[in-house]
């Protein structure tokens, strides 16, 4: 009965949006084969690699997050034999239905992500999941979106070049090495970042960050944005602010949407975040509500099993680090934990 009750709850405005990738598709691994050594980009195993925790996404998203909307499940149109393709609440999204036809295909996030604002009949507030971000203790819509706002954290951080500049030299956009790096430029030359912060100054220098605020006090003195910390959570998003990004910088946009895979000298798609931070268009949030763990078969993957199994923070991202011959084992420990957590088929699954 209670388990009915959660399911009942008001649906909100607010979608989520999920891409993912069977990079064990042969079909797939076809197409993505045409186009290795064509391009200098990261077509790594890791960026594809599955670890059977998709359903467990989907359990935690309809036990902790019953207020969603609609899920739109995007991928190049793999689709896994147990996703419930009839549910209501979902929505199937090849990518050839939303991405421009020149992007396409892509093995790269760049081009999905920067295009996901095309989605038919996306909410204009959603949150935005990769495939390696996962629900593990209740949530409220507040706690990502309040008064309409993103919910986020505007800490300060430092990049390897200072927003464009390197010794005094401007350097070319082909230059760059470095997405975090690179996100600054764009930045910089849309925004004057003093002005950001002083029209919202409770924003960015909020008691909400703890500790982590002294970070923006150390970096204020430098007149052009350095960096802004990354938590590696989901991200709340407007559909509104692609359109801005992409009427003011859409060459670096369409540049990085180009690259077949994944480019370190393209923008990426935390500009979308860092944009609404510099705008002021986001409600601020304790950094705690989230945390990114890496999964390396070590002794450190202890403290991924406690998070979950203690629902210490309501998201977290497992990074694939792992280097090792033993992929099976460190996998099924992991969804041995997800499996004990979330047990019951959720109305995702046949």
């Amino acid at each position: 009965m209670l388990f009915e009750l959660e399911v009942l709850e008001v649906p909100s405005e607010i979608d989520i949006v999920i891409t993912w990738v069977d990079g064990t598709d042969e079909d797939w691994l076809r197409s993505k084969a045409l186009y290795e050594g064509k391009d200098n980009g990261d077509s790594g195993k890791k960026r594809y690699r599955d670890w059977g925790l998709l359903k467990y996404w989907f359990r935690g998203i309809e036990r902790f997050a019953p207020w969603v909307r609609c899920v739109h499940f995007v991928s190049a149109g793999q689709v896994p034999d147990w996703l419930n393709a009839g549910n209501e609440r979902l929505h199937i999204v090849r990518h050839d239905e939303f991405i421009p036809h020149e992007y396409l295909p892509t093995f790269s996030c760049r081009p999905i992500e920067f295009n996901l604002h095309r989605i038919p009949g996306l909410a204009e507030q959603f949150v935005y999941f990769n495939d390696d971000m996962f629900l593990i203790s209740k949530t409220n819509v507040e706690d990502f979106f309040r008064n309409g706002l993103p919910c986020d954290s505007a800490i300060l951080d430092a990049a390897f070049i200072f927003g464009g500049d390197v010794g005094g030299k401007r350097l070319p956009v082909e230059e760059y090495n470095s997405s975090p790096a690179m996100n600054m430029v764009p930045l910089n030359r849309n925004f004057d970042k003093r002005v950001s912060m002083r029209s919202n100054w409770s924003k960015w220098v909020n008691p909400r960050y703890g500790v982590q605020g002294l970070r923006s006090l150390l970096l204020m003195p430098w007149k052009r944005f350095t960096g802004i910390k990354s938590f590696h959570v989901p991200y709340s998003l407007l559909k509104t602010t692609f359109d801005e990004v992409w009427e003011h910088e859409p060459e670096l946009l369409a540049r990085a949407c180009s690259h077949r895979f994944r480019n370190s000298s393209d923008v990426s798609s935390r500009l979308l975040s860092y944009w609404q931070l510099a705008e002021g268009e986001f409600f601020p949030r304790n950094p705690a509500f989230g945390r990114m763990y890496y999964i390396t078969g070590g002794t450190g993957d202890v403290s991924i099993y406690e998070a979950i199994e203690k629902g210490e923070y309501k998201a977290l991202c497992l990074n694939d680090e792992y280097e090792g011959d033993d992929f099976e084992c460190v996998r099924d420990r992991l969804i041995a934990r997800f499996a004990a957590l979330l047990p019951n088929k959720s109305a995702f699954e046949v």
